[in-house]
């Protein structure tokens, strides 16, 4: 049995940051009936992140979507109403990510759910929050990114501010989400008080960059400098990076420089005996050491360093991550399939519970799809 089995999510919300935590949800055990527009469903169905479109829908519903149920209602209709209101009294959990002010209008707020089932744990993600001067502003994923410091991180100093290459201001609020609306559950079967869980991208991205913006709140308020040749963290000495080789990519973690030098067999390194330049000179070092690796090959290296227990590794492409054994032990893949038959290869849950992974499951629903069984 999984740990939310005879739990049912009432999932209102569309795009990535709360799907992806009822996504979760659900793979715990959880019943979610997503509840979409009639006709076009989940805007996210004609959301494409490229040309790959699986039996009428894209790829990326798919992904943020399986072991869900889809029940087609025009929340503006008051027809529909009689059937809203059935599945909030029965739900123990409700979620919803429109803009502030959108459910209110639509009458699916917090307010308006508690009052037809007092112990509803209900679960909000905005942009900003739902109130200050930002609340009006757009919730999507790269304008919050831009916002929050978090591009200063990433490429080197020459290099404009650079976003992640993921929506991880939708995942980390979507995760933030889970976790507060699990709580909320705990407190509700403990107690019968239902829980209004909040979440927004803005608090969620600076939450996930809480090391380095603690650093920086209490180190005067400098700054991050990230490195002008391989940046890989702008607060982190050298040789902290990815470096080319004669064939491939390094990784190289934390070492001290001197060490480093020895084992490759790069006596310019031995001269920063000072831990101190690691840090001032850290473009200096990483120069230096960027262009003794690009002597030999990734292979070479690793042969010198994984047996010195150095913290370094090859830069896989997903081809070759799936090639190696340790990603088929992984199991971090699975097909699933629609009642039509249609199938695809998806990822799969990463929690392990008493040995065993939530795996399996019907893929994401078409629009409506389980009407049958809700809509009288």
């Amino acid at each position: 049995m999984r740990p939310l089995e005879g739990i049912t999510v009432l999932d209102l919300s569309q795009f990535l940051s709360a799907p992806s935590a009822t996504l979760r949800l659900a793979d715990l055990g959880a019943r979610v009936i997503k509840v979409e527009r009639p006709g076009t469903g989940d805007i996210c169905r004609t959301l494409y992140i490229s040309n790959c479109v699986i039996d009428g829908d894209s790829s990326l519903f798919h992904a943020i979507n399986r072991n869900k149920q889809s029940v087609a209602l025009d929340l503006k209709d008051p027809a529909s109403r009689p059937t809203l209101e059935r599945l909030v009294r029965e739900a123990d959990v409700m979620v919803t990510n429109y803009r502030p002010g959108v459910a209110e209008r639509l009458g699916v707020d917090y307010e308006a759910a508690r009052k037809l089932n007092p112990a509803i744990v209900y679960g909000q993600i905005t942009g900003y929050g739902t109130k200050g001067p930002w609340v009006k502003r757009p919730g999507q994923d790269l304008l919050a990114q831009a916002l929050s410091g978090i591009c200063y991180l990433n490429g080197n100093a020459d290099q404009p501010p650079t976003p992640m290459g993921l929506s991880i201001g939708d995942l980390f609020a979507g995760q933030h989400l889970a976790q507060g609306i699990l709580a909320g559950v705990l407190r509700a079967k403990r107690t019968g008080e239902g829980a209004h869980v909040e979440v927004d991208l803005m608090r969620s991205l600076l939450d996930a960059q809480f090391e380095v913006f603690t650093t920086y709140l209490n180190d005067g308020h400098k700054a991050p400098q990230r490195s002008a040749i391989n940046n890989a963290n702008a607060f982190i000495d050298a040789p902290y990076g990815i470096y080319g080789t004669a064939d491939g990519y390094l990784a190289l973690a934390m070492i001290p420089v001197p060490k480093l030098g020895e084992l490759i067999g790069c006596n310019a390194l031995l001269a920063y005996d000072d831990a101190e330049t690691w840090h001032t000179k850290r473009d200096e070092i990483k120069a230096i050491v960027a262009d003794h690796l690009a002597t030999q090959t990734t292979g070479h290296w690793l042969s010198i360093l994984e047996p010195a227990d150095v913290w370094c590794a090859d830069v896989y492409t997903w081809d070759k991550l799936m090639s190696t054994e340790a990603f088929e032990d992984l199991g971090m893949t699975q097909r699933v399939s629609r009642p039509n038959g249609t199938t695809l290869e998806t990822t799969c849950c990463p929690i392990i519970i008493d040995g065993k992974r939530p795996q399996g499951g019907p893929a994401a629903p078409t629009v409506g799809q389980d009407n049958d069984k809700y809509v009288a």
